[in-house]
Order: C-alpha cells, then structure tokens, then sequence
C-alpha cells in the first residue's frame, strides 16, 4: 500500500502484528475446542493462552522463515518458544491454508466494516447537499451538450441512491467473505473434529466454509473485489462530474479552496481540482484489483498457492485505497462550494434552447404533424445555437409556428419550474421523505 494514501485504521489491520494476533487466536480457540473434545489436555489449551498478552517478535519470527522457508511455521516455532512444551499440541490436525484464509476473513471483515463508515458519510453529506440545493436550476447535459433543465439537489439525490446501492453491495461482500476454514489437508476433517471449525468460526465471528478443499474458494473473493471495483467507480463518477462542473468554462461548482493553498508552482491563479483527479486514480487502483481476484479463481484441485502473492497485494491494497478514497470523497462533498448564480448564467447563454421539447410537443397537441413540429423547432433553434438571438423570439417571429400557438402560449412554455413539478416525487423515492 502507499503510505500516501492510507489511514492508519487500515493499515492496523494489514500490520504483522495484527495477522500473528489473529493467528495465534484461530490456534488458541482451536485448542479450547480440542481440549473440550478431549483431544488435548485441557491444561495445554490454558497454557497456550497465556500467550494472549506476548508481543511477538516479527523480526525473530523472519529469522525463523529465512530458515524454514514457511511463514505459517515460523510463526509456530516462535509461539512454541513463548508457550514452551505444550506448543506441540497446537495446530493439531490444521492446515497452513485453515490459518491463512480463516485471517484474510477476518481481515476483510473488518476492513469492509470501515469501509461502511465511509459510505455512511458520503451519504449523509450527499443527503444534506442534495436538500440544500433540491431547487436550485441547473441544466442537464447529454453528450455534454446543454439538454434540459434539473436542479442540482436532483444531481446530488442520484448519487446518494448510487452509493446507498455501493452500501448494500459492501454488506453482501462482507457476508459473503466472513468464513472460516478449518478444515485441514484437504478440506476432509481427517484429522479435525468439524466442531472445532464451528467453535473457532464462532469466536471469530465468521460462518464455516461449506466445503473448504484445502482452501476457501476464491469465487468469494473475486466476488468480494469485483464489489469494491463497483464501488470505487461510483466514486470516480462523481469525482469526475466535480471535475467537469469545475472546468473554468462552466464554473458551477468547485472544491474548497483553503487559505494557503497554492494549485500551481508556475501559475498562481490556478484552482485545480486535484482531489477530485487523486480520487480518480485511487479507483483505477481499486479497481485492478478485480481482475487478479477473478484470476484466482481456478486453482488447481484441491489447492495451490498461485493465489497466495496476489491476495497479499491486493488485500491491503484495494480496501486501503478504497477507504482513502471513501473519506476523500465525503470531505469533498461536504465543502463543495457551489455557485447557483453560475448555473443559471449557463443555462441562460443558450437562449433557451431547453425548451425545445416543451414546444416540439406542444405543436403536436396543437395538431401539427411530429415530423413537422420538429422542422419547426429546429430551424429555430439552429438560428439560436448560432448565437442569433433566444429561440422564444424566432418562434414568435415564424408565421408557420403562429398558426398553431400564440404569443401567450409560447411565453407560458419557457417557465422554468415545469421542469421541476416532480422533484418531489423524485426526493421521496430517493430519501423516503416528503
């Protein structure tokens, strides 16, 4: 992970001495079960806990490994010198893969329960934005081009029924990844009690693995990449719709510039949108993770370890730029300034060629035909677009238009808020309040 763009929540999760904490709980709580089953002695299971408050010695755990070649067993070997003669029964009828996988559970566990957090305050600060601004006019564009009016509290509204979406689909990843494996060579339980998986899963706060082989099967975490790659689109898509309003040209929103900031080494003017471009690579790099996680899915029968070196990658990799991202985006949001001014200055430089459709279709309820209806507006709006002056005054000014609509009728068709009449509606769907 880069150091830059990681919160140290995160990178607890992802530190050494959390992954030997978690170790050494899935083989403590494994020796509870064992010694309940009378597979061990009880007092062995007591005694293993007493390394419960050691630190573990990372740098004699590498020196073990350097020897062994064996992450898993190194980590043993230096818990058998904290614990002293009852280590040997630790990691009775376990796996290297029951210690390995059961961990990256419970690390993603807990990484997707802050991305949650995350999520939760992109949505509040959409939610109070989205009110802030529910009338303000803005105009739509398709294709970039100007197309009809909005406001944009219906602008932010769409974002936050985005990531209320990006919120159901980080509570699926996390139920789907939350499991445990202990299962032993194989996944057959040969040598380990099926209740001793069910104990541990228990205490860890995970499910049992159906059918582990030897591993957990990594359908779940491609599907769990594939859910953070989604989300981090979502991100970049209003990361980029900032950039676009903030382009000198439009103007209509920007990021909070603080005092003291410089956007140029070169040009002192410059208000650059750099948060919203950082947050565009961050979802590039959430997002190759994806393709790596699907990639793993097709191990070699029972297990391999091709996975292995991606996930410990991508693992710390993708949630921690996901989660730098998360909180980026919410602080953007929440300071967005706004220029409401701007907006209706941009729509307005158009002449109102927003209301085309308005009369398009109000000449075929007067009885002209589409295909003439359309010519009609068109060659109207052509002049406009041109920079010939508002399309109102063409329209008043074509006798062939005239002998359909009259003046009051053609004025009453450039009221703004006809373009609003069921923000409301939308609002409600959206927040489920009136």
């Amino acid at each position: 992970m880069i150091e830059r763009y990681a919160r140290p929540e995160l990178v607890e999760i992802w530190s050494p001495e959390s992954k030997y904490r978690i170790w050494f709980e899935i083989e403590a709580h494994a020796c509870d079960k064992l010694a309940e089953l009378g597979v061990i002695p009880e007092s062995a299971a007591r005694q293993v806990w007493t390394a419960k408050d050691a630190t573990f010695d990372i740098a004699r755990i590498d020196e073990i490994e350097r020897e062994v070649k064996h992450d898993v067993i190194a980590f043993l070997t230096h818990l058998a010198e904290i614990v002293g003669e009852d280590a040997r029964f630790v990691h009775q009828g376990l796996t290297s893969s029951d210690v390995l996988d059961t961990t990256l559970s419970v690390q993603l566990v807990r990484a997707t329960d802050i991305l949650l957090t995350g999520v939760d305050r992109i949505l509040a600060a959409l939610k109070k934005r989205a009110f802030e601004h529910k009338m303000t006019p803005t105009i739509g564009r398709s294709h970039g081009i100007h197309a009809e009016p909005v406001t944009f509290g219906l602008k932010l509204a769409g974002y936050y029924a985005e990531f209320s979406r990006a919120r159901t689909r980080l509570e699926t990843a996390r139920e789907e990844i939350a499991v445990c494996a202990i299962s032993g060579a194989v996944g057959t339980f040969a040598n380990i009690d099926p209740a001793v998986e069910e104990h541990v899963a228990k205490e860890l706060g995970l499910k049992p693995e159906p059918v582990s082989t030897q591993v957990i099967p990594r359908d779940r975490h491609a599907a769990y990449f594939a859910a953070l790659g989604v989300v981090a689109s979502s991100i970049e898509r209003l990361a980029t719709e900032v950039r676009h309003l903030q382009r000198t040209e439009v103007l209509e929103a920007e990021e909070f510039f603080s005092k003291g900031q410089k956007g140029s080494s070169a040009m002192p003017h410059k208000r650059n949108p750099v948060l919203t471009e950082n947050l565009t690579g961050l979802a590039r790099l959430v997002r190759s993770a994806v393709t790596p996680a699907m990639e793993n899915v097709a191990l070699w029968h029972e297990r391999d370890i091709s996975h292995s070196s991606v996930e410990r990658g991508i693992g710390p990799d993708a949630t921690t730029h996901l989660d730098f991202a998360l909180q980026r985006l919410a602080g953007v949001i929440e300071n967005l300034v706004v220029y409401p001014d701007r907006m209706q200055a941009n729509m307005d430089r158009m002449g109102g060629l927003h209301n085309s459709q308005r009369v398009l279709l109000a000449l075929t309820q007067a009885g002209a035909s589409r295909e003439d209806s359309y010519r009609l507006v068109q060659r109207n709006a052509m002049k406009t677009w041109a920079g010939e002056g508002d399309l109102l005054d063409h329209l008043l000014a074509d006798d062939d238009v005239r002998k359909h609509l009259d003046e009051d009728q053609l004025r009453a068709l450039t009221n703004l808020d006809f373009h609003f009449k069921n923000v409301a509606v939308i609002f409600q769907r959206v927040f489920g309040e009136a």
